[in-house]
């Protein structure tokens, strides 16, 4: 064993490739994603190193084709669950005995190979499989699944680094212990990164994962697994099951040696798993964490004092990039009367060059929504949206499934600030406005906050004053609040992630608040001279 104080190499966040006509870059994520469209891949669960083949298959679609079926994934069952969990523990004992150096070593090697050999294969599933840009999968899937291998390391080494001061004649010190038992890792279908951190965070920690990924992003998913176990992590250490999502959850959840919840998809589902974890109390060795991000209402208010150019852009880009399918979307928006004039042409205008269809030609700035249930979910409000008389539709306002699940960008104009549209997460391309009174800006920003949600939000203003104000006025609105920005693309190490309300638990992906929520530090205390003699010196006769 290495006998030395080591550090591991500073991270920087991965620099974004263009992807423009005539690059390297281009034409291997092009071939790749040729290649990728042309076959069908094969996705077996991975328990123990081993890889599970049960012949119950699962199809993995392209949502904007969804004709074509790139994936076949075995499903498992509570029973495999099960398996995965005994996998784990077995697993357990010498993974947490590997010191911090050489479990960041496994995930440092990964981060090389998603920079480099892996970037257009992980990029290709991303793309192909949930329907994102190359502009988005290049940010998502390649870089910061990047810095969440590389800034992870690098917070794990900064919290061992933090010891408790010692008195005179001891020694104090604190051990960052991985948790007693295994870790549930439950990922969405939007972001191939979480997808990638939810169960890796905990494991560079010393624990053991069992990991659930959305059946809805099995092409990338199995690309991540393939990752890690190229990069060297042990086998058991994280075990990918797939299957009726329901069951699994609720398996791996009532296990007696269940030590975390690593979740991230819809509010309904954390409560129900929050719920049943506190019904099975009793019966846990200690009390599992959970670390949960979950829905959001994502707002962007605007003052009288805002540029209508840089609102404009941020609420297109902020509503439309990848089909509005991002918790952090923007979804709501409030603007002045006095400026409303002017933003809905422009709004109109930048909707007009927006190209919807398939993702391989780059050209393209949004492709389809994930599945045909998203899609009559959209579908539906917007029907919801021609019909309401207190409603108009700005943008959009169109659906086809023939060839993909696709949903023009739309923007529906309100005359209620507390309309369903407003306060309902819809997780798609659509955008609700609500013109407000310019002198009733107080009134207006209340409404902000009344929202259940509390995950991204902006406010964009040159007014100086305004912006202290608002600040102030949405203090709990918001985890992440971006002044004079869109709600999206918070990056590892810069914008910790997270939200409270009904958003989750507010436990900061991509920062050293999120790793120690798999840690329970012990606290070592050495005397090197303890006292010989009962009494102390007050309790002397004067």
């Amino acid at each position: 064993m290495i006998d030395a104080s080591l550090q591991p190499p500073v991270p920087v966040n991965e620099p974004v490739l263009a992807y423009g006509p005539g690059s390297p870059e281009r034409a291997a994520l092009k071939g790749e994603l040729s290649r990728q469209a042309a076959e069908r891949v094969e996705v077996p669960m991975v328990v123990g190193g081993r890889e599970i083949r049960t012949g119950d298959l699962v199809l993995g679609r392209c949502p904007h084709e969804h004709a074509r079926v790139l994936a076949e994934a075995h499903q498992g069952d509570p029973g495999v669950a099960l398996d995965a969990v005994r996998a784990a523990q077995a697993a357990a004992p010498d993974w947490a005995r590997m010191p911090q150096h050489a479990r960041s070593a496994v995930f440092l090697r990964a981060a090389e190979l998603a920079a480099g050999p892996w970037r257009a294969r992980i990029n290709a599933a991303t793309m192909l499989g949930q329907s994102k840009t190359c502009v988005q999968a290049e940010v998502d899937s390649a870089c910061e699944l990047v810095d969440f291998f590389r800034f992870n390391v690098h917070f794990a080494a900064q919290i061992a680094r933090e010891q408790p001061i010692s008195g005179p004649g001891m020694w104090n010190m604190l051990e960052p212990r991985p948790l007693e038992g295994f870790v549930a890792a439950i990922t969405p279908f939007n972001f191939t990164a979480i997808a990638g951190n939810l169960p890796t965070a905990p494991a560079l920690c010393g624990n053991v994962v069992v990991w659930k990924p959305s059946p809805l992003a099995l092409p990338s998913a199995h690309v991540v697994m393939s990752l890690l176990r190229e990069a060297g992590l042990p086998d058991g250490v994280v075990n990918m099951v797939q299957g009726p999502a329901e069951p699994i959850v609720n398996a791996l959840v009532d296990h007696e040696d269940l030590a975390g919840v690593h979740f991230t998809g819809s509010t309904a589902v954390l409560r129900a798993i929050m719920r049943r974890i506190g019904q099975n109390g009793d019966r846990y060795r200690g009390f599992p964490r959970v670390v949960g991000e979950s829905g959001g209402k994502d707002f962007v208010f605007a003052h009288t004092s805002a540029d209508v150019e840089a609102l404009a852009i941020a609420l297109v880009r902020g509503a439309f990039e990848f089909q509005g399918q991002k918790c952090s979307a923007a979804s709501r928006a409030y603007v002045p009367a006095s400026l409303w004039p002017a933003l809905e042409p422009r709004i109109r205008a930048l909707v007009d060059t927006i190209r919807v269809g398939d993702v391989s030609d780059f050209r393209t700035f949004m492709g389809a929504v994930i599945d045909a249930r998203a899609f009559a979910r959209h579908t539906a409000a917007i029907a919801e949206a021609k019909a309401d008389p207190s409603c108009r539709v700005v943008t959009g306002g169109s659906t086809d499934d023939a060839v993909g699940y696709f949903v023009q960008p739309t923007t529906v104009l309100v005359t209620d600030p507390r309309h369903r549209l407003m306060q309902e997460e819809l997780f798609g391309p659509i955008l609700t406005v609500w013109v407000y009174p310019d002198a009733e800006e107080a009134a207006a920003l209340a409404h902000v906050d009344a929202s259940a949600y509390a995950l991204t939000g902006a406010v964009f203003a040159r007014d100086r004053g305004f912006l202290v104000r608002a600040t102030d006025a949405l203090r709990n609105a918001a985890g992440n609040f971006y002044l004079n920005d869109k709600p999206t693309g918070a990056v590892v190490g810069q914008q910790p992630f997270g939200g409270t309300r009904q958003s989750g638990t507010n436990d900061k992906a991509g920062s050293a608040l999120n790793l120690q929520r798999w840690m329970a530090p012990r606290a070592i205390k050495e005397t090197f001279s303890p006292p010989l003699t009962l009494h102390y010196p007050s309790m002397a006769e004067a």
